[in-house]
């Protein structure tokens, strides 16, 4: 089984992120990429390209700003295999105010650019979703290789949207799903740690605040 630890990146990366990765347990045949440019579409799609060629069976995505458990890719590998999932993402959240998950429930193009909605609740259970960042996403290769036959295309930007989120739609237009284990908790680097336990938090302050308004 081999997996690519795939990581798009500026020409740094925070220091929270190199610990991460340095303590991260490393299953079967394990390699990682770190692919550094300004376009992320086009080091998405690169990295992906090393993935194909080189046939890996499995990619796993890292943002650079992410904080992540040494188990992380070990208890991804095991539900993936165990539940046969294609594409699955932990959780995490926005590094700036409100702090909302990066979880979409709805991606829908139109004439204009795109609508979407977010989740009301993040349910304890594994989920299905319409598309989520690619802060910490496990996928089969087999996904990439299908969505690129199909759009020859990976991860270019769609009407504007995100290239995280233009795959999605791309991978679900092929018939694949994408699934959350919000057990896999991980946390945004930014002025602050943005894990559930924080956001949580915020969330009941701003309802708070809208029921006494």
């Amino acid at each position: 089984m081999k997996i690519l630890i795939a990581v798009p990146s500026m020409d740094q990366v925070p220091v929270q992120f190199t610990q991460s990765l340095s303590m991260l347990y490393r299953v079967g045949d394990c390699s990682v990429a770190f692919q550094v440019g300004s376009l992320i579409y086009t080091s998405r799609n690169h990295l992906a390209g090393i993935a194909i060629e080189q046939q890996y069976d499995y990619v796993m995505w890292f943002d650079s700003d992410m904080v992540f458990q040494p188990d992380t890719l070990q208890r991804m590998m095991d539900l993936m295999q165990k539940n046969d999932y294609d594409i699955l993402t932990g959780l995490y959240f926005r590094r700036v105010y409100p702090f909302k998950p990066v979880l979409f429930s709805r991606l829908e193009p139109t004439d204009t650019g795109w609508e979407w909605d977010e989740p009301d609740t993040i349910p304890d259970e594994p989920f299905e979703l319409a598309g989520c960042g690619f802060g910490c996403v496990l996928m089969k290769t087999d996904v990439l290789m299908d969505v690129q036959a199909k759009y020859n295309d990976m991860f270019g930007p769609i009407k504007g949207m995100g290239e995280d989120l233009s795959f999605c739609w791309r991978a679900t237009e092929c018939g694949y799903k994408v699934i959350c284990d919000p057990s896999i908790s991980l946390g945004h680097v930014g002025h602050m740690v943005v894990d559930r336990q924080f956001y949580e938090t915020i969330a009941g302050q701003i309802k708070k605040e809208v029921k006494d308004a």
